[in-house]
């Protein structure tokens, strides 16, 4: 087993409006017309396991379209509290007609579910239920 840290830095703009920071010099607005955390929880799902499957079967070929949509029910409880849950992650992938065509999807679901129960961190982070701790410096 190995680990490497992962981190993010998240910024107030103003009220209700934060910017995210990794170290590589990227950034993502929050709040506001921009992404809720929900909405960024399901963009981070979902793009893990499409680059994964993305990677795979384009080196047989190109798609010709390629969209994965993630989706979810949103469950406020009070004793509970909130969650989200029935998460689906939905593949709509084409590729061009001919021999590297039909091989690039007759891998696409060994190569979905590859991601799915081994690959992508974001989703097996997520079915492992991995604690989260609160710090206050």
């Amino acid at each position: 087993m190995t680990t490497a840290q992962r981190s993010v830095r998240i910024e107030r703009v103003e009220a209700g409006r934060y910017l995210v920071h990794n170290e590589r010099g990227g950034t993502i607005s929050i709040g506001g017309d921009d992404f809720s955390p929900v909405e960024l929880l399901l963009a981070a799902i979902g793009g893990c396991t499409a680059i994964d499957t993305d990677v795979a079967t384009s080196r047989r070929t190109e798609p010709t379209s390629f969209t994965v949509t993630v989706s979810g029910d949103k469950v406020s409880d009070r004793q509970t509290g909130n969650r989200m849950e029935n998460l689906t992650v939905s593949f709509s992938v084409r590729f061009p007609e001919g021999e590297q065509g039909d091989a690039a999807r007759a891998m696409l679901p060994r190569t979905v579910a590859l991601s799915h129960d081994k690959l992508c961190t974001v989703s097996r982070t997520v079915e492992f239920g991995t604690p989260v701790r609160p710090v206050i410096e």
